[in-house]
């Protein structure tokens, strides 16, 4: 397009904004509101827990550097778009034989315990409380047996 000098487009000197800018601001507006969306939370929000565990032996003693693996099976879930939802926690106990798991969602949850010295522990809970903490006590080794002894 050639124009006398001094003359500026006539989209330019138009009282309407370009196409083009518009286009651009409705995204911009688009992509601000999609984000205030996903980042307030909404009003059923789901419902987490903070998870204590405190390990002890029979001797009610704190049991240390036990493996305590927590696993998220099913209930109300996270909605997080584009990214991978945590829901398996693995942690040893402190010398006072506990371990904090950060907050999980509420419902049902599978709990494992493993030291040495002791019986594997393993139970599914159902979680419904906003704090909550498990007392579990490990057993010592049960005596092994063979069916090739003669009695």
């Amino acid at each position: 397009m050639v124009l006398p000098l001094g003359r500026a487009p006539l989209w330019r000197t138009h009282s309407c904004v370009p196409r083009r800018q518009l286009c651009r601001r409705a995204v911009g507006y688009l992509i601000l509101l999609a984000s205030s969306l996903l980042t307030t939370p909404a009003h059923g929000q789901t419902a987490t827990t903070k998870l204590t565990v405190h390990v002890v032996n029979d001797s009610d003693k704190p049991v240390d550097r036990a493996s305590v693996i927590v696993k998220f099976v099913q209930g109300r879930d996270f909605i997080k778009l584009g990214k991978k939802i945590r829901d398996t926690y693995e942690l040893r106990t402190n010398q006072e034989g506990e371990a904090s798991i950060p907050e999980i969602p509420q419902g049902k949850i599978l709990i494992q315990i493993i030291a040495k010295g002791y019986q594997t522990y393993g139970q599914t809970l159902d979680i419904a409380e906003a704090e909550r903490t498990l007392e579990i006590k490990l057993n010592p080794p049960q005596k092994q047996y063979s069916a090739h002894e003669k009695e």
